[in-house]
């Protein structure tokens, strides 16, 4: 499995973060579970085979670091979504932007641009392109003024 298909996996994890009523150790059980992922392949490619024991890794550190880390995520977002509330923002992007911003604060070895790319091509997929030229806009001015 690729990062891209990793990364878009632990985007869906994250959305389900809104809903799930259960602990996070069981959010991950459901999601090492080989079934869970062919009861979903026919919805989306993405969903084809279950991820690799490396795959599955990250997204379990992404899902979990969001989860740890999610109001200081949702801050950012609404400090960055300038005339937006975050209440405003769909669940979809909130999650990618969840995800790129987790990357960026607390995966070094996860440059950047190739995290904000994917948000923006992920925005794309499940949005459209004003979705993700906005998405685009919060993440660009993140990085500028939380990275330096």
């Amino acid at each position: 499995m690729t990062r891209i298909a990793a990364r878009e996996i632990a985007v869906h994890t994250v959305y389900t973060l809104d809903f799930f009523t259960g602990d996070m150790d069981s959010l991950m059980e459901e999601r090492a579970d080989p079934a869970f992922y062919k009861g979903l392949a026919e919805e989306d490619e993405v969903f084809s085979s279950p991820p690799s024991p490396e795959s599955f890794k990250y997204i379990e550190t992404v899902t979990s670091g969001v989860s740890e880390h999610l109001a200081e995520l949702d801050g950012y977002i609404e400090k960055y979504a300038v005339g937006w509330k975050f209440g405003r923002i769909s669940r979809v992007v909130a999650a990618i932007l969840r995800v790129c911003m987790f990357e960026v604060l607390y995966r070094p070895d996860i440059p950047d641009a190739a995290a904000i790319n994917a948000a923006v091509e992920l925005c794309k997929k499940y949005e459209d392109q004003q979705t993700a030229s906005f998405a685009n806009g919060i993440l660009g001015v993140f990085v500028k003024k939380e990275r330096n």
